[in-house]
């Protein structure tokens, strides 16, 4: 080999070895992140999950009382009607 063959060998090598390192690192960075994302994924399902359990039981309390307002309002009309015909 003559020598501009040689210097293209090392400097090919130089910059795939700075290519193996950045992609190991990139590849620890990626790892690192998806392992956080999971972990807020997690946190936001409990978060949910407990939301969802609390407007569950408000509206099983909440549905009653809303019919029985309606139903008071509708006998109450209809006694004041009542009232005006007689």
């Amino acid at each position: 080999m003559n020598s501009a063959a040689e210097v293209l060998v090392v400097i090919l090598s130089i910059f795939l070895g700075l290519f193996l390192i950045l992609a190991i690192t990139l590849t620890v960075y990626l790892i690192n992140l998806t392992r956080q994302i999971r972990k807020v994924t997690n946190v936001a399902e409990r978060t949910v999950g407990n939301i969802e359990s609390v407007v569950s039981g408000v509206s099983k309390v909440i549905s009653p009382i809303f019919v029985a307002e309606m139903v008071t309002g509708f006998i109450k009309k209809f006694n004041k009607k009542n009232k005006g015909d007689k």
